[in-house]
């Protein structure tokens, strides 16, 4: 594995030229077709959710949205979605739980958007919701964090089976600057913070918050998007095809008991 700070993984996530889910979705699935809407208030730009082919296996795709330069990034509101994100991929979860189709998530957002427009139509509830729908959704779910996985607007879609991380992804309870903004009141101060709150793939593996770790091009994913997206895929072959084997109800039994082991405490 890669000898590089979190801050230099932080730079590598950065790129701007780093492969996002619309480089990935036509690579790995076939017969893609995107939905559109919560059914309550609107769509949202910032999740693309639809039903595609993995090989063979029909899957639902929920996947949050980065963009590429300044124009895709506003119609994305720069991958922070909005509640009516979040309810358009519950609604997806729970077609695909109806139709016994395992649930892929991609996780690439520096966290919910929390503007009073989001917080109007309920941010809070429906992140917490999706908390809830996904712990007791009765098909796999597969999450792979591609680049930031930041705080609940992650862990809205990464209450999953099996967790998987790129290589210098980053998965974090809060951003490095808004951790710096609190602890020290001073946002300068977001390189100690990227260092010091252990957000890299190996320590999330050493936590037991991730399972898999999933190698990246030398150099990072940018400098070969093709072969990050067959390692990907790879991956999601084997996870997909391990987890339609086991019953239902023992899939829900480990998932409870995988979040429920997740933290370090000293009585």
């Amino acid at each position: 594995m890669s000898n590089l700070t979190a801050w230099e993984r932080m730079e590598l996530v950065h790129h701007k030229n780093r492969p996002t889910v619309n480089d990935y979705i036509p690579a790995m699935f076939t017969r893609f077709m995107e939905f559109h809407g919560d059914r309550l208030f609107g769509d949202d730009a910032a999740i693309i959710g639809g039903i595609g082919y993995l090989s063979d296996t029909p899957v639902t795709v929920l996947a949050q949205v980065k963009g590429r330069n300044l124009d895709e990034n506003r119609k994305t509101n720069f991958a922070m979605p909005h509640p009516e994100g979040y309810r358009k991929a519950m609604r997806l979860a729970k077609q695909a739980e109806k139709f016994h189709r395992p649930v892929i998530c991609l996780v690439d957002t520096p966290g919910a958007y929390c503007g009073i427009e989001a917080e109007e139509r309920g941010q809070g509830e429906a992140i917490a919701r999706s908390l809830y729908e996904f712990m007791t959704l009765r098909t796999p779910v597969i999450s792979i964090i591609l680049g930031e996985g930041g705080s609940g607007g992650a862990l809205a879609m990464a209450v999953c089976d099996e967790l998987a991380m790129l290589e210098n992804a980053l998965y974090s309870v809060i951003s490095p600057r808004g951790a710096a903004s609190i602890l020290w009141k001073d946002s300068s101060k977001e390189r100690d913070a990227c260092e010091i709150l252990k957000i890299t793939a190996e320590d999330l593996m050493r936590f037991k918050v991730c399972d898999k770790i999933i190698k990246e091009p030398e150099g990072g994913a940018h400098n070969s998007p093709e072969q990050t997206a067959d390692s990907i895929y790879e991956y999601l072959v084997d996870a997909v095809s391990r987890l339609r084997k086991t019953e239902i109800d023992t899939l829900l039994e480990r998932r409870y008991a995988k979040f429920r082991k997740i933290g370090m405490f000293i009585e």
